[in-house]
């Protein structure tokens, strides 16, 4: 039974669509906590307060504050070592295969910001909420591809996959010129000076981790002190990993660290960051909180603002000849996928937790509702849709390979 049992949390893990399950039940535990006679033990939990002081140096900051600030650093870390792998031997290495993904993202930023604004241009303290639609959640989206099983084409993992990794560039930019306030020039300058320090790191051909780590840490702390968001450390960590090892031919110590990070990123870090950042109370919720701007505009922006941008974006640079339509793909598949990438959970909660933490205005009710609602919606129209378009393709395939079979079209 021992035996059968390890089996199965083997195979679970093994499994592609493991991540974004993880999350559904963190986000769900969450949500039931928060509804529930333990609703003041979640909330305590998470405002617990945790300092490290080493000197007059110290950081003191509540729990929630050092999962989405510490723990998502390492989240970051891990997608700036994909960004980096894709663009120097991926899929991203190629500008041919950039151009339908790096356009689609565009449009998949740009359609759900405006939804966003358009239903809440006359709320100023409102508006700092125009980003949080326009995440989407790589786990998710691709756990709900895998759901589909082994008739998705490669084709479509690899759009989905290209899209998301161009999608969380621009949020990083956006984090880094929009959610950055009350800079420390003496911290920033302590993070500029490890940057320097990483780079002749580089050029001499370290490759223990450790002193990329050590170093990583002092610039993270620094950041966190600057005003700049702490998480952007990771990212700006990742592109000084050596690519190839220069002692050993054949080695890549990113590859190495990409595959030892992933799994802690995946089944550890973005379930506590769902549990600590998805818990939403309904009590005594009236349909005012539920259909004003913020959670509408956040839903709808999700949900329609990345289909329509991503599509049509898409279907401009093909008709226009700037690029061509994926090999085993259809504009309906394509159709899906955009609507796939209306899953913004973790990177549209982490956008919305800085959004209006300077506002003075408790806005967490209307964005965790409005990114449920829109994720929710993404995810299921996505799978109808995509299911849909994968049977339509195999009966055709059947058809064409019945008419081949035999002479002059002659069928059974």
């Amino acid at each position: 039974m021992m035996k059968l049992n390890t089996s199965s949390i083997q195979r679970f893990f093994q499994m592609e669509a493991a991540g974004g399950i993880l999350l559904i039940v963190a986000a769900l535990v969450a949500i039931l906590l928060a509804n529930s006679p333990l609703e003041p033990f979640y909330a305590l939990l998470l405002q617990t307060p945790v300092e490290i002081t080493i000197g007059e140096f110290s950081i003191d900051k509540p729990l929630l504050l050092w999962i989405n600030d510490g723990l998502m650093a390492v989240f970051f870390f891990m997608i700036g070592l994909e960004l980096k792998r894709e663009m120097m031997e991926g899929e991203l290495s190629s500008p041919s295969q950039v151009i339908l993904p790096g356009i689609g993202a565009i449009g998949g930023m740009l359609f759900p910001a405006l939804i966003y604004v358009a239903f809440n241009w006359d709320q100023p303290q409102a508006l700092q909420g125009w980003a949080i639609p326009s995440a989407t959640d790589i786990a998710f989206a691709l756990g709900v591809l895998s759901l589909l099983g082994p008739s998705v084409p490669r084709a479509a993992k690899v759009f989905l996959a290209s899209l998301a990794i161009f999608d969380d560039v621009g949020a990083i930019i956006i984090i880094a010129v929009f959610y950055t306030d009350n800079i420390s020039m003496l911290a920033l300058s302590v993070a500029g000076s490890c940057l320097l320090v990483l780079s002749l790191m580089k050029l001499a051909g370290v490759e223990h981790r450790r002193a990329y780590f050590l170093v990583g840490l002092v610039m993270w702390a620094s950041m966190l002190k600057s005003g700049v968001h702490a998480t952007l450390a990771g990212v700006l960590l990742a592109m000084f990993i050596p690519m190839q090892s220069r002692k050993h031919p054949g080695r890549s110590p990113l590859r190495e660290l990409e595959h030892g990070i992933h799994p802690i990123v995946t089944f550890m870090i973005l379930p506590v960051f769902a549990f600590a950042n998805a818990g939403v109370t309904f009590g005594a919720t009236g349909s005012q909180y539920l259909l004003h701007g913020v959670p509408v505009g956040i839903a709808l922006g999700l949900f329609l603002g990345n289909q329509l941008g991503i599509f049509s974006l898409c279907w401009l640079a093909v008709r226009l000849g700037w690029t061509q339509l994926p090999k085993d793909m259809n504009w309906l598949m394509l159709y899906g996928v955009a609507m796939l990438c209306g899953i913004g959970f973790t990177m549209s909660l982490f956008i919305g937790s800085l959004a209006f933490e300077q506002s003075g205005i408790d806005r967490f009710f209307d964005e965790r509702i409005g990114i449920l609602a829109g994720s929710l919606m993404s995810g299921v129209a996505g799978y109808l849709v995509l299911r849909y378009a994968l049977r339509k393709r195999a009966e055709a395939t059947s058809i064409l390979a019945g008419h081949e079979g035999y002479p002059n079209g002659v069928t059974r």
